[in-house]
């Protein structure tokens, strides 16, 4: 029972302390200054500032830097810290060393073998301002940035809050950078402060690691921008002015190892990017975390004329949001379809929540009436030539029977809506689609059997010749290798990038009408007197609720 009680009284202790380090020796955490809390950093504003006395460095010199309360709202205190210096172009190298002011309430560290590399607190006490001393190192960088962790309490705490960067003399200074948990982009907003374009629609980063957000809002005579999503390489958006990829201003936030490049860059076409050599980004940020990528950035609405390739911000455009892998600060083809915004916006104008499809509406009016053709028209089709010719011998439309004149109805409308279809991608792409695997080469094989069926039925012998049954043959099993490639061809078409519905129930659904048919067709062909028009009804009604659940699905991608 006192083992129990002294575990209580440990555990509730460090419940509400700095890593449970109430002492401060948390050589630990020097690499990502990561306390080791178990919770996520906070995505609030940080209530504190990190300034230094100086702006310049030399070798040698003393620099003072003061970590302390901003706010006044909510708690007016911090109980832990860590503070680092490193360099500003590698901001995983750990420079120069501190001296204490405060030894109270402050301790050296040693990072990486480098003693006095870090300083934390000694307590767990309330504090509101901590000084230490940095000491430039004989041989220091260009330039030097100091870095803060700074702890409320065990489940509020901010990670590598950036502090100033010094600089040595007639060195300027990079811009800054942002990183680990004071960066947070949130959906609030959208629509009243920010305009957004988000995938899926309505979704949150802060919330959902599966996000991928663009925000932009208007700051004097800048724009500021936001952009996140989970990306191997880099996450990126364009402003164009058509749905077009090609003669668009381009803004990439690309992943090299631990850190993140914000570039702006042009595209002329179907190639890699044109990275401006401009510095026309300004309050550069960025953020790495379970996957995702995220950045910011405020750029000028107006650009001086050398600018050729920037777009003016006070016009309308077209928003391009695309996600894909990079080597080495080199980006590759996009891994999806970009998301395309549904309508022209204003970059400068009132906030809106936007709206958009990764599917363009060609390949989309391409999926829907491949669909519609194979598995409705045809299989309508089909049911009537096979069953129903028994039925109604006397009864004409037009001077042919009814089940044949409903059977070329449907034929006719299978052959036109295929051929149709069948031109759509090809003015979408411009021509022939290299990354689309065996789709279209099947697509074409299915293209070919849909032409041939009608050629084959117009030179067919009379019902009583004697090579009748060749044409019957011959019809039936163009007919049914026509429907059987067509179905291979759609699902593996329905994940195609261009259309990419939702896995794995949208392949469940076409498989749903694939199994309905077949279903159909076997009690067709045990029951082929009395049930065959009430089989038929119920037929086309599940045949017709599939359909319709897929081409909503296509409408909605």
């Amino acid at each position: 029972l006192a083992c129990l009680f002294l575990f209580c009284l440990f555990f509730y202790t460090c419940a509400d302390t700095v890593i449970c380090y109430s002492h401060g020796k948390v050589e630990v955490a020097c690499g990502d200054m990561t306390p080791q809390h178990g919770h996520d950093p906070s995505t609030k504003n940080p209530p504190f500032n990190i300034i230094a006395d100086k702006s310049q460095l030399s070798p040698g010199d003393e620099i003072k830097v003061t970590l302390s309360m901003a706010s006044s709202e909510g708690k007016h205190y911090f109980k832990g810290f860590l503070i680092e210096a490193r360099n500003a172009g590698n901001l995983s190298e750990k420079v120069g060393s501190f001296k204490l002011i405060s030894p109270g309430i402050s301790q050296l560290l040693t990072c990486d073998s480098k003693e006095g590399s870090a300083v934390s607190h000694t307590d767990k006490s309330q504090k509101t301002e901590v000084q230490v001393i940095w000491v430039a190192p004989s041989n220091s960088p260009s330039s030097v940035q100091f870095l803060v962790t700074v702890a409320q309490g065990y489940k509020e705490y901010w990670v590598k809050s950036p502090g100033p960067v010094v600089s040595q003399n007639g060195v300027a200074p990079p811009p800054q950078t942002t990183f680990g948990g004071s960066i947070g982009f949130t959906s609030e907003g959208c629509g009243s402060k920010k305009s957004c374009l988000r995938d899926p629609d309505g979704c949150d980063p802060q919330n959902d690691i599966a996000c991928h957000f663009l925000s932009f809002r208007a700051l004097g005579s800048s724009v500021m921008f936001e952009l996140s999503g989970p990306a191997e390489g880099y996450v990126s958006f364009a402003l164009s002015q058509d749905k077009w990829m090609g003669k668009d201003d381009v803004y990439l936030c690309i992943r090299d190892a631990d850190r993140v490049e914000i570039k702006a860059a042009y595209v002329s076409g179907r190639t890699h990017p044109e990275y401006s050599s401009q510095n026309i980004l300004k309050d550069t940020a960025w953020r790495l975390s379970d996957g995702v990528i995220q950045c910011s950035f405020r750029r000028d609405i107006i650009l001086p004329p050398e600018n050729l390739y920037r777009f003016s911000l006070d016009q309308m455009y077209y928003l391009f949001m695309a996600h894909g892998r990079a080597e080495v600060g080199r980006t590759h083809r996009h891994d999806r379809q970009p998301l395309i915004s549904t309508y022209q916006t204003a970059i400068t104008g009132p906030p809106e929540d936007l709206t958009g499809s990764r599917s363009p509406l060609l390949m989309k009016y391409h999926g829907a009436f491949m669909l519609i053709a194979w598995t409705s028209t045809v299989s309508a089709g089909v049911i009537m030539a096979r069953y129903f010719k028994p039925d109604w011998p006397e009864r004409n439309i037009l001077g042919q029977r009814v089940w044949f004149q409903l059977h070329r109805m449907l034929m006719v409308l299978t052959v036109l809506l295929t051929l149709v279809g069948f031109v759509l991608p090809f003015m979408y792409r411009g021509g022939w689609s290299k990354r689309a695997g065996i789709h279209p080469y099947l697509g074409c094989v299915v293209v070919a059997l849909a032409v041939i069926q009608p050629v084959i039925a117009l030179f067919r012998p009379a019902p009583d010749a004697s090579r009748r049954y060749i044409f019957n043959w011959m019809h039936f099993g163009t007919g049914t290798a026509a429907q059987v490639v067509a179905v291979v061809t759609i699902f593996l078409g329905i994940h195609q990038q261009a259309l990419f519905l939702p896995a794995p129930w949208s392949t469940g659904v076409l498989a749903a009408i694939v199994v309905w048919f077949v279903l159909a067709d076997l009690v067709l062909e045990v029951h082929r007197r009395g049930f065959l028009p009430i089989v038929l009804a119920i037929y086309l009604c599940g045949n017709l609720g599939f359909l319709t659940v897929l081409l909503w699905t296509i409408s909605a991608v």
